[in-house]
Parts: structure tokens; sequence; C-alpha cells
């Protein structure tokens, strides 16, 4: 194990609340001097975790190079392991949608996911893939600059922040990840699976409500 996948982990598992790990400036702080076409090439031909055994391509993200808004996932799923693109099914059209009645279009605002592969079956993935790859996304920050980071959904939130908070506590309100501003809001898809058209309603309303915050922050 390589000396960035192992600070990661030591932090990801200290931020989820396993406190007896003592961890050293020195680990904390592993300098990459990347460009990020070399980080997305390292992504792609990444095999920190097992998820490089089942994936058809790792998905880095896509969009600007100097986003604004970095808008951050769960995973890839079976569609987007296919084509190596984030967010390219129906909640991928959600989100496109949403970014266009933001005032931007996809390719000024950057997406990306906290995993880069897609776990089996679409699956949560798991605390130990979540470690090997939070060491990619936080150098895509360091790299990209937003103004501001918005979370979709709880494994994104909980992740980026080290939080075990539902989503629905962490809404409505302004975080903060590298002095970055963070919003939380719920994932596509969970509009998507809701039943019945007032529950559909009631959720983009969320959503929206959250993506305002976001404005404001731009002062948009």
């Amino acid at each position: 194990m390589n000396r960035a996948v192992l600070a990661e982990w030591l932090r990801f598992y200290r931020d989820m609340g396993v406190d007896n790990l003592r961890l050293s400036s020195e680990v904390l702080t592993v300098k990459q001097t990347d460009s990020l076409e070399d980080l997305h090439n390292r992504i792609r031909s990444c095999s920190r975790c097992a998820l490089h055994k089942t994936r058809h391509h790792a998905v880095p993200g896509e969009g600007s190079s100097h986003p604004e808004i970095l808008f951050v996932g769960e995973a890839p799923g079976q569609q987007e392991d296919q084509v190596g693109k984030p967010f390219v099914g129906n909640a991928g059209q959600l989100l496109d949608r949403l970014i266009q009645r933001m005032g931007y279009g996809r390719d000024s605002v950057f997406i990306s996911n906290i995993v880069k592969c897609r776990p089996p079956g679409n699956r949560d993935p798991n605390m130990d893939e979540v470690a090997a790859c939070l060491p990619f996304l936080r150098r895509q920050i360091a790299l990209l600059t937003p103004k501001v980071i918005v979370c979709l959904g709880k494994v994104a939130a909980n992740s980026l922040l080290g939080s075990q908070t539902p989503i629905s506590r962490l809404r409505g309100r302004v975080w903060s990840f590298e002095k970055i501003p963070v919003v939380c809001t719920y994932h596509p898809s969970f509009i998507l699976h809701q039943r019945g058209p007032e529950a559909v309603s009631k959720s983009k309303w969320e959503v929206w409500a959250d993506m305002q915050e976001v404005l404001k922050i731009l002062n948009r």
C-alpha cells in the first residue's frame, strides 16, 4: 500500500469516529503535483481497491477545468461504467436540467463522484473503497479550486465531510471543506425513486431550495 492510500485510510477512519488513531502531520500532508489530465489518467489505471477488477471504465469526472461549482455524487452506475462518463443515465438527465435551470451548462461545471469505479450491483461503496478513492477527489478539488461544492446524496456528503449525519439533516445549511463552501442535497436518483406526484414535487422543490443557496453563495 502506498503512502497516499494509507494516509487517506487513516484520515477517513478517524473522521468516521475511530478515535484511537494518531496521525502525524507528515502522514496527513502527502504532496502531489500532477495536472488534472495526469490525475485522470492515474484514475483510469488505478488498482487501489478491488473495484478495478469488475469495472469496464473508471470514471474520473468531466467538465470545466476552472468551475464555479463542483458536483460530487456517490459512484458510477452501469451506464457510466460502460461509457466512462459521470451521470449519463436518468439521474444524469435530471442533473443536467437542474444545472441548466441554475444558469449553467454541463461543460461550465465539473461533475465527479466519491468513488470512481462502479460497485457491483450499484451497491453503496464500502469504507475501504471510499478511503482508497478519496485522495483522487481531494486532488481534483485542489486542482479545480471550485467556489462551491455540491454533495449529491448521503454517501457523497458523509464521505467528504467525515460525517454520519442523515442527508435530511445536512441539508439547509452551508458546510465547509478545505475552506470551500459545501451544500448538501438529495441525489437525483432519490427524486426518481419517489412514489407519487406529491412526493416527487416535494423532493424537487427541496433540491431547488438547496441550489438557490448555491447561487446565493455565488452572488447569482
